[in-house]
């Protein structure tokens, strides 16, 4: 091997050839092999997470099918283990947020190269994204989350856990009102608490999750099937 092939080699190894990273876009052939792989690689990796997500609900609903037989079986088991039932798909609620923003990381990936990129290949008289390039540079030099806590949580509230939180509350409501030889709110004691706190306490949980699910806020979580130009105009 030459000298001269020598420095080559390690010019782009070392990262010091200016030329790199140009021609992942063909001008007249649209992405070139390089960008395909890029773009599958990035596809893999959302799928995977989102099945990382489905997982995370199911075991959610599992344990909500569980805790309800459980409680509703004979009259004499406590009704505090549907409020115990609550804690522990909270607990699935923030794993499933935490999963969820990053998720959305990869997902925004995707999103990026299918509308600058695909969607142009496509149809050339579109126009691509400002500065759609140098974001995308950055996240892969710095990959970074694009949503908050709260958005995620209030996310997931809207598509899976709120209507989970409400089954396991009405069924709390029933078991300590129709299932119950005390009189409510009596029947909603536990040990030294008394009912009507337990109830109040409950109340405000459930309405505390409501205000984070439905409050008005800028969606940073983009191309949501929440949206409504998502839908097709011939539907």
């Amino acid at each position: 091997m030459t000298d001269a092939t020598d420095d080559a080699v390690e010019d782009t190894l070392g990262g010091a050839d200016p030329g790199v990273g140009r021609g992942l876009l063909d001008t007249e052939m649209g992405p070139s092999g390089a960008m395909a792989h890029l773009y599958r690689g990035e596809v893999h990796r959302m799928k995977l997470w989102r099945e990382r997500l489905d997982r995370t609900t199911n075991w959610a609903v599992l344990l909500l099918a569980a805790i309800l037989t459980w409680a509703f079986t004979t009259q004499s088991n406590p009704h505090y283990v549907l409020l115990i039932g609550n804690l522990a798909v909270g607990l699935f609620l923030v794993i499933e947020a935490r999963r969820y923003r990053a998720y959305d990381m990869w997902r925004s990936r995707v999103r990026t190269l299918q509308r600058n990129v695909w969607a142009l290949g496509l149809d050339p008289t579109r126009e691509p994204t400002d500065g759609w390039r140098e974001r995308l540079a950055a996240d892969y030099h710095q990959p970074t989350l694009k949503i908050s806590a709260e958005e995620a949580i209030a996310h997931r509230l809207r598509r899976v856990y709120l209507p989970l939180f409400a089954i396991l509350n009405g069924a709390w409501v029933v078991r300590v009102t129709a299932f119950s030889s005390v009189s409510w709110p009596a029947s909603a004691a536990i040990g030294m608490v008394p009912g009507d706190v337990v109830t109040a306490t409950v109340a405000v949980a459930f309405a505390c999750g409501l205000v984070v699910a439905v409050r008005p806020r800028t969606w940073r979580a983009r191309d949501e099937l929440r949206q409504e130009n998502l839908r097709s105009p011939h539907e």
